[in-house]
């Protein structure tokens, strides 16, 4: 979602006549746009805001003036300490206020102290959404949802995103069209609650199940993918869309947390580790071939040895093709912050150190698995040798192969040959299937 709102606030800086630059030493401003979900995160903004500093010392010994902003979910939760902490900050803005972006560059102009933007405003945040996109020319991200309602005790997305709000139907339609006009082939729909999309149409309200099978009508877009997605918004609709639809990747990030049911009650969330067996089981059901990811957090506090063993048990039982883990990061203002029975930083290295091996088995497995198969390649860019491509397998596996011709934005059924710890190496046979190479545009 920041990639997609960093694309989205680049365009709406075009009119003023800025362009994106490859390195921080070349910009006239320096945009960081942040994430609060960890803390360690967070404490990256300021060690690379001291570094910016640097750069922006030597500039105004030169006589030329660097703007910098702070912007996204550390901005909105921080913002004073931001200032406190780096007060050559020049403008201070939250995920909601993107759009005021143009405008809150013209006040901070020749002004002391950064100007301010934190408010909530979800309606118009999109209202702005530019037509002119940044991307990969073949992949694209497309926001329909924002915001969480959920307040798991863990995290600051409802404080810093706001409640859900999902976009209008049509304006998403018009945005994927335009982006499939452009040579787009495949777009990631995103949410904070994905799967919780709820968004006005004439007919009346859409979920997720519904806006998919509209995107996979429109002409030229071969693959459709949505993240993230929250385990009790899964409905039997979108299952069953996992089987009928075959622009639909067979690949869902669904993120658990735990294992045990003690310590998912302690984070509210609002599922038990039966019910994401069940769902587990039901989407292998619907697309026997699927690839399941999750998210996991250890040393959340009161939990125990047998608590961690619990999710153990649960990632060896349902097997993941890929999965994310992580220590538990007590967030200022989190219900968790403040809980009794606070987990020590070395039985929190340790469970994770432990968790990982068994994460990282499975997802070696699932590569090896690959080989021998023929697998379907969106290639997107060149590799670091002569002749060779790399691209993303419906499981979302880097693959790279040799070829004598240009085959970016092509789709090409790949022979897998080797599997490895992150990635897939294949070969294309001469009697391999081709789509069609759509035709590049210039953005």
């Amino acid at each position: 979602m920041n990639v997609y709102d960093s694309n989205r606030m680049a365009a709406l800086l075009k009119p003023l006549g800025y362009d994106e630059v490859k390195s921080p030493e070349a910009a006239d401003m320096i945009i960081l746009n942040t994430c609060h979900i960890r803390e360690k995160a967070a404490e990256k903004i300021y060690s690379e805001l001291g570094r910016l500093y640097k750069i922006k010392k030597s500039r105004y010994v030169a006589g030329e003036r660097i703007q910098i902003a702070v912007v996204g979910c550390v901005a909105q939760a921080e913002g004073k300490e931001i200032f406190k902490r780096a007060p050559y900050v020049d403008f201070i803005l939250g995920p909601q206020s993107y759009q005021r972006l143009p405008e809150l560059v013209v006040r901070s102009t020749g002004r002391r102290g950064p100007a301010f933007d934190l408010r909530f405003s979800p309606e118009t945040k999109f209202d702005q959404v530019t037509t002119r996109h940044y991307h990969s020319h073949f992949t694209a991200f497309l926001t329909i949802q924002e915001g969480c309602d959920k307040f798991c005790t863990f995290c600051v997305v409802p404080y810093t995103r706001g409640m859900e709000y999902s976009r209008p139907v049509e304006e998403i339609l018009i945005e994927a069209r335009h982006l499939v006009k452009h040579g787009v082939r495949e777009i990631t729909v995103l949410g904070q609650n994905v799967n919780a999309y709820n968004g006005k149409a004439e007919s009346g309200s859409w979920d997720l199940a519904k806006l998919i099978r509209s995107l996979a009508e429109i002409d030229g877009l071969d693959r459709i993918r949505y993240t993230t997605s929250y385990p009790a918004n899964m409905t039997k609709e979108l299952i069953q869309a996992h089987s009928d639809v075959p622009a639909l990747m067979p690949f869902i990030h669904l993120p658990v947390q735990s294992g045990s049911n003690k310590i998912l009650t302690a984070m509210n969330r609002r599922h038990n580790s039966y019910d994401y067996y069940c769902l587990a089981d039901s989407l292998r059901k619907a697309r026997p071939d699927i690839g399941l990811s999750s998210d996991f957090i250890v040393g959340f506090p009161g939990e125990s040895e047998s608590d961690f063993k619990e999710t153990i048990n649960l990632v060896e039982e349902i097997g993941f093709a890929q999965a994310y883990s992580f220590k538990y990061s007590p967030r200022p203002g989190t219900p968790a912050a403040s809980l009794p029975g606070q987990v020590s930083e070395k039985e929190k290295n340790e469970r994770l150190k432990h968790l990982q091996d068994v994460l990282k088995i499975q997802q070696s497995k699932f590569n090896r698995d690959c080989v021998n198969k023929k697998i379907s390649v969106l290639f997107d860019r060149p590799g670091k040798k002569r002749g060779q491509f790399l691209g993303r397998s419906p499981y979302m596996q880097a693959v790279h192969v040799f070829s004598e011709r240009d085959i970016i934005g092509e789709i090409i059924n790949v022979n897998i040959i080797k599997g490895y710890k992150n990635s897939l190496m294949g070969e294309i046979k001469s009697c391999d299937s081709l789509n069609s190479k759509p035709m590049r545009v210039q953005h």
